[in-house]
């Protein structure tokens, strides 16, 4: 068989298992029925700068559409805690892990009964000795662990809210 008809056989086996993906139900889970009615989720987050950079990545990863009405609420409740990690010869912390728990909650707009979660990450950086180099040390971990929690909770509710979910409004 020559190179063209190897790919030719190859692109029809393929569109036949796309098709038969297709007839059993299959959803990719970013795809547009998946992720419908999450831009009309609006984010409640504490009142600090960890809150706000969580509230700003789960609107981008909700793909939030302000233009229309609000039909759930995901209100997010943040724990963090920093440890060190690793021990300099003047007994100083080298790395630190932080660690960020979000309990979470996404309740209708209109009232009834809530969806409750929990999702927990964690994220590591270097300890400088320089104060503003230790500041912005940290304020990239907070960045990085809002981010990793947008995208875990986003998981959760696409999860939650599939097929198998509650009824979308």
């Amino acid at each position: 068989m020559s190179g063209c008809g190897v790919r030719l056989a190859w692109l029809a086996v393929v569109a036949a298992a796309l098709v038969a993906l297709s007839a059993c139900g299959f959803t990719p889970l970013y795809g547009e029925a998946a992720m419908a009615g999450l831009s009309r989720v609006e984010v409640q987050t504490p009142d600090s700068r960890l809150g706000y950079r969580l509230r700003e990545r789960m609107e981008d990863a909700l793909l939030f559409d302000r233009s229309a009405a609000p039909a759930w609420r995901l209100a997010v409740a943040l724990e963090p805690s920093r440890r060190p990690l690793g021990r300099r010869i003047d007994d100083t912390a080298a790395r630190y892990e932080l660690t960020l728990v979000g309990d979470w909650s996404l309740t209708p707009a209109s009232g009834g009964e809530a969806l409750t979660g929990q999702e927990t990450v964690t994220v590591t950086y270097a300890a400088a000795d320089q104060p503003y180099a230790a500041i912005a040390a940290q304020q990239d971990a907070e960045d990085r662990a809002a981010e990793a929690l947008a995208q875990r909770i986003r998981l959760a509710l696409v999860r939650a809210m599939g097929p198998t979910g509650p009824a979308r409004p």
